[in-house]
C-alpha cells in the first residue's frame, strides 16, 4: 500500500489565512515525512475557486518558494465542493491517499496521523467528524444538526457532523469519479460509493484567519442543494400533502350538506379566507419544490463541465 499523501484546500478569497495555513500545513507535512508515515512525495495543493484578492499569487509564491506546495487554478468561480472535486480528480494520479480540508484550518490537522494509521489498516475513507459542538451558538449548533437529522430523515446517507474533513484512497476518489451528476453535494455521495469506512473524532477550532464565506444565506442554499440532490421524498410529500387536503375538501363538503340542513346557510368569513390563503400557499410551495426538480433536470441535461482548470502548479505533473 502507497503512502503518497496529497492535501487538497479549496480556497476562496483566503490572503488573510493562506500565510498561517500553509505555515502550520508545511511543518505538519515535513513531520509526517521525517517520521516515515507519508512518502517524500506528499504534496499540499490550494485550489483556487476564483477568488478575487490575491490568492493565487500567495498560492504561485508557495510553489516557488517550497515544491511541498501545489495549486490548481480554476477558470472561474465554482463553488466549494466544485473546486473540492477539481482537486481530488486532479492529484488521483498522483497520490495513494487524499485528505480533504477547508483553508481556516478549524479541523484538527493533528487528526491526520489518525487517518493515515486507519488507511494503512485498510480503510478507504476516514471521516473527520467533530466530537461536540460545545463552540458554536445555539442556533447554529440547532440547525446544524437539525439539518443532518432532515436530510438522513428524508433519505440521505450522510455522516453526523461531518463536513468535508476527510481521506480517501485512490481507488475511492476513482469511485467518485464515476459519480457524474453536475448538482454536487459531496457529504451525500462519499458515502455511496462504499468500501471500508472509519471514522476520527477532533474537536473543531476557531477560524485562524479571514471571515466565513458560509454566511446564513448561503448555508440555506446548500441545505436545499443538498437535501434536493440526493432525496426525491420532498416531491413524495407533496403527493401525500395533495391527498390530505382533498380528504379535508370531503370533509368541509359534509360539514356544508349538515349546516345547510340545520339551516345555517352562511358560512363564516373567516374560515372561507382562511382556507383560500392556506390551500393558495400549499400550492404555490408545491409548485417550487417541484420547480427545484425540475430545475436541476434542465442542468443535468446540459451536461456542462463542473469545473474547467486553467493551471495546474505541481512538480509532479
Amino acid at each position: 500500500m502507497g503512502n503518497i499523501l496529497y492535501l487538497v484546500i479549496p480556497c476562496y478569497n483566503e490572503e488573510e489565512a493562506l500565510p498561517v495555513t500553509s505555515a502550520r500545513l508545511q511543518e505538519k507535512m515535513y513531520k509526517l515525512i521525517n517520521e516515515n508515515k507519508i512518502h517524500a512525495k506528499s504534496r499540499i495543493i490550494f485550489v483556487n475557486d476564483g477568488s478575487g484578492d490575491k490568492t493565487w499569487d500567495l498560492i504561485q509564491e508557495l510553489h516557488q518558494k517550497d515544491k511541498l506546495f501545489g495549486g490548481i487554478n480554476l477558470s472561474r468561480n465554482r463553488g466549494h465542493q466544485n473546486a473540492l472535486l477539481a482537486g481530488l480528480l486532479t492529484v488521483r494520479e498522483y497520490a495513494d491517499m487524499v485528505i480533504s480540508m477547508d483553508a481556516d484550518l478549524q479541523d484538527d490537522i493533528d487528526a491526520i496521523d489518525e487517518m493515515i494509521e486507519k488507511y494503512k489498516n485498510g480503510i478507504d475513507i476516514v471521516y473527520g467528524v467533530r466530537s461536540s459542538r460545545g463552540k458554536d451558538t445555539l442556533f447554529k449548533k440547532a440547525t446544524a444538526e437539525g439539518f443532518y437529522k432532515i436530510i438522513n430523515h428524508l433519505g440521505g446517507n450522510t455522516v453526523f457532523n461531518h463536513a468535508d474533513y476527510r481521506l480517501m484512497s485512490k481507488r475511492a476518489i476513482e469511485g467518485l469519479a464515476q459519480y457524474g451528476e453536475v448538482n454536487l453535494f459531496l457529504r451525500g455521495i462519499v458515502p455511496m460509493i462504499g468500501y471500508p469506512t472509519d471514522v476520527v473524532y477532533y474537536e473543531r477550532g476557531e477560524r485562524l484567519a479571514g471571515k466565513s464565506k458560509y454566511p446564513l444565506g448561503k448555508m440555506l442554499s446548500f441545505a436545499v442543494e443538498g437535501i434536493t440532490s440526493l432525496s426525491i421524498k420532498p416531491i413524495r410529500m407533496i403527493t401525500f400533502l395533495g391527498f390530505f387536503i382533498f380528504l379535508i375538501s370531503i370533509g368541509m363538503l359534509i360539514y356544508s350538506f349538515v349546516r345547510h340542513f340545520m339551516g345555517a346557510t352562511i358560512v363564516g368569513w373567516t374560515t372561507l379566507m382562511v382556507s383560500l390563503w392556506a390551500i393558495g400557499g400549499l400550492i404555490l410551495l408545491s409548485l417550487g419544490v417541484v420547480g427545484e426538480y425540475i430545475g436541476k433536470i434542465y442542468l443535468e441535461t446540459k451536461a456542462r463541465p463542473r469545473f474547467i482548470i486553467e493551471r495546474f502548479l505541481n512538480d509532479e505533473n
